[in-house]
């Protein structure tokens, strides 16, 4: 795909500010899920539509005619994005500030503005003797789930950020990305030496839903999933096995869930591709509070790190699921992003506030 930039420094490519029509043929249903009433919040999942703004869910709302699992969170705020050093942030950055609590640089994983590790609320959960784990659609030395397991200075030190997930102390971990965890320019072998950490290390999904107990690894592809047509629910699928794996923790969990290639259709100018994306995220969303409907103590929380392609819904049907959208970028916007909370301790995710505060609230609501 061709991109260029243009006089204002923006990225473009053929299909920025060009109309793009979606329909979506086969609408699901969308089911009423009523919170649960008690106050005690013994688990907190974090679900992260990497890129998503309000335009992405008010389009794919649009889109399922008029209906989507987010609208059973009874509370919703507003997250503000910026990083330390940029108005518009990365994944590094924006993902890092839920993480660790802290404003970092542009392109920054789990530390400071100083490159010092910080703890994030993984290991913050395992200090109090929770579990805590991680399940995304993206290859693992991706930003988000780097945020939350591993530390550097640079996004873009792969290999690095590959082999600090040997330190991190996550219970339960799915994603992609498997061909930087062996045949390694420094001779390492990352599967052997989590599996001395005490991992069972799963190369397919098949292989890793058929584990019962103790601590998983789970690398399913060599780079990303799959497209969300051929992958199926897989997202679903994965969250809902680490959560019937660290639910077996009498002390809690933790548990950071992520819809990682709704960012990449941002990037591409994708809209078909993006919606796909976006509503496999809602229907993962619809799972997860189902779940925690049942469970009565489990906080969920649904955000973004940043907006991905300045998308814009022009015009559409909601009767016939149509949407006309433009994108105005291949990169990042400034905008604000949504907060969506169900459950116990839901009523301190509303107003505007920085996207630290996220994981300052989680952090007071687990006592970490």
């Amino acid at each position: 795909m061709s991109v260029a930039i243009v006089g204002n420094g923006v990225a473009q490519n053929s299909r920025t500010d060009k109309v793009q029509t979606y329909v979506m043929e086969n609408p699901y249903p969308v089911e009423k899920i009523v919170p649960p009433t008690g106050t005690k919040v013994k688990n907190v999942i974090l679900m992260i539509g990497d890129g998503m703004s309000l335009m992405h869910v008010y389009s794919a709302w649009t889109a399922n005619r008029g209906k989507l699992y987010l609208e059973n969170c009874e509370a919703t705020g507003l997250s503000k994005t910026y990083c330390a050093n940029k108005l518009v942030t990365d994944s590094g950055a924006g993902g890092t500030a839920m993480a660790i609590g802290q404003k970092t640089n542009y392109h920054s994983v789990g530390v400071d503005v100083n490159g010092n590790p910080q703890p994030s609320l993984i290991k913050l959960a395992k200090q109090k003797g929770m579990s805590a784990g991680v399940a995304v659609t993206c290859r693992l030395w991706d930003a988000t789930p780097a945020d939350f397991c591993c530390h550097n200075t640079d996004r873009d030190n792969e290999d690095e950020i590959i082999a600090d997930y040997v330190n991190c102390e996550a219970d339960y971990v799915v994603g992609g990305g498997a061909k930087k965890f062996e045949n390694r320019k420094d001779g390492r072998n990352i599967f052997k030496e989590l599996e001395q950490k005490g991992y069972q290390v799963a190369r397919s999904w098949e292989e890793c839903k058929n584990l019962k107990s103790g601590k998983i690894f789970a690398v399913t592809d060599s780079v990303d999933t799959p497209l969300p047509a051929e992958r199926g629910d897989r997202l679903a699928q994965s969250s809902l096995k680490g959560i019937e794996l660290l639910n077996q923790n009498p002390n809690g969990f933790f548990m950071m869930i992520e819809g990682s290639q709704l960012d990449d259709y941002g990037h591409f100018n994708d809209l078909d591709l993006l919606m796909q994306e976006t509503h496999d995220f809602d229907r993962t969303v619809g799972k997860i509070l189902e779940w925690a409907a049942k469970d009565g103590e489990t906080l969920v929380v649904v955000t973004a790190d940043h907006e991905t392609g300045g998308l814009t819904l022009i015009d559409g049907d909601k009767d016939k699921g149509e949407i006309k959208c433009k994108f105005s970028t291949t990169g990042h916007s400034g905008v604000m992003v949504p907060v969506y909370a169900f459950g116990p301790g839901a009523e301190l995710f509303t107003g505007i506030y920085e996207n630290t505060d996220i994981f300052h609230k989680i952090k007071s609501l687990l006592n970490l």
